[in-house]
């Protein structure tokens, strides 16, 4: 079972174009900045925005196209969203057994199959409180519960753990990477959390303006970042520029230095900011990188920190430091300071 969609749909003056495809058993993680389009898209899968071009294929099946419009009801997917959206007057039981009758199982073996995913999920021994006896995060398994009772082929994930507190957040996360792994349909998961979509996710897809900007596997797009989204939530600086020679690229923030360039012409550059050094002063020593930054923030985050900082022309490049070197070097906004990294430091690839 194989999901082949593409999307061309509205939602007033915003328009989504895209394609997305998922192997059964794959979860597919949707990432982009908000109205970036991500929900338009599952939206659109689950039959509750009409195309306005383009099709969805499940399976083989024909759910979406230029001649074809399944109704949502007859469309076999589960769809969660941040809000639990629990009937209050039925047990968790019967509202996990809700989804299964609501396409036509009898109410022994909907029962049946309903506790057997409030067990799979952890939470089987709750089958007989009603919602409002139930935590944020044991609603939200139960929701969970209720997509996965009907065995849909496609099972859609609007953001389902960004309502969470982030303790239950992580033991919520860690139930669901664990019952996904053994659903053999296919996952699309909405998330802005990078750690869901790092964690739980074979694939990433960023979206921006309804358009991919990038996807591959995780590991691909936290190495080689083509898109400023995209750099940002994985935690890189990320420079479009023109190589000079083998080992040097010209970009918006000067000549950046490199290990080495893979091919001549348009590529990117990136380096982690835990590769950046601050002084006071220009440094001297072994070849680096070097540039004038004021700071714009400072963010600390345990015994790290996290240190905005504006290029003299006028362009962001964050640093990683100790709290200590924070204290070390009075950082503060307006603060001017020079940023190093060395060329060892630096990732060159084409664009």
């Amino acid at each position: 079972m194989t999901l082949e969609a593409h999307i061309r749909a509205r939602r007033g003056d915003f328009e989504v174009d895209l394609a997305v495809h998922a192997e059964a058993g794959s979860v597919v993680a949707l990432l982009g900045p908000n109205a970036s389009g991500k929900t338009t898209t599952i939206d659109a899968i689950a039959g509750l925005v009409p195309l306005t071009g383009g099709h969805v294929r499940v399976g083989g099946r024909t759910w979406a196209d230029a001649h074809t419009s399944v109704p949502p009801q007859e469309r076999s997917t589960g769809l969660v969203a941040a809000q639990h959206l629990l009937f209050p007057h039925l047990t968790t039981l019967d509202n996990v057994a809700f989804g299964p009758r609501s396409r036509g199982m009898r109410r022994a073996p909907a029962h049946a199959r309903a506790r057997s995913e409030l067990v799979a999920l952890g939470i089987g021994e709750l089958a007989a409180r009603r919602p409002r006896e139930l935590s944020q995060g044991q609603s939200q398994r139960a929701a969970l519960a209720r997509a996965l009772a009907t065995d849909p082929d496609v099972l859609l994930l609007d953001e389902p753990l960004s309502a969470l507190d982030p303790a239950t957040r992580a033991e919520v996360r860690a139930v669901l990477g664990r019952r996904l792994a053994a659903f053999p349909g296919v996952t699309l998961l909405v998330t802005h959390d990078p750690l869901d979509a790092l964690t739980l996710a074979d694939r990433l897809v960023f979206i921006d303006q309804g358009r991919i900007a990038q996807e591959g596997p995780p590991e691909e797009v936290i190495a080689r970042p083509r898109d400023p989204y995209v750099a940002h939530i994985v935690g890189l600086n990320l420079y479009q520029g023109q190589t000079v020679d083998d080992a040097t690229v010209s970009t918006v923030i000067g000549p950046v230095m490199t290990s080495g360039v893979e091919s001549r012409g348009s590529c990117w550059v990136a380096f982690a900011p835990a590769a950046v050094s601050l002084y006071p002063e220009l440094p001297v020593g072994s070849p680096r990188n070097a540039f004038r930054c004021t700071v714009a923030s400072v963010e600390v985050l345990g015994q790290l920190a996290r240190v905005r900082l504006t290029t003299s022309d006028g362009h962001p490049l964050v640093a990683e430091v100790t709290t200590t070197s924070v204290a070390e070097l009075r950082l503060h906004t307006g603060a001017a300071l020079w940023a190093t990294v060395k060329a060892t430091e630096v990732s060159a690839y084409p664009a």
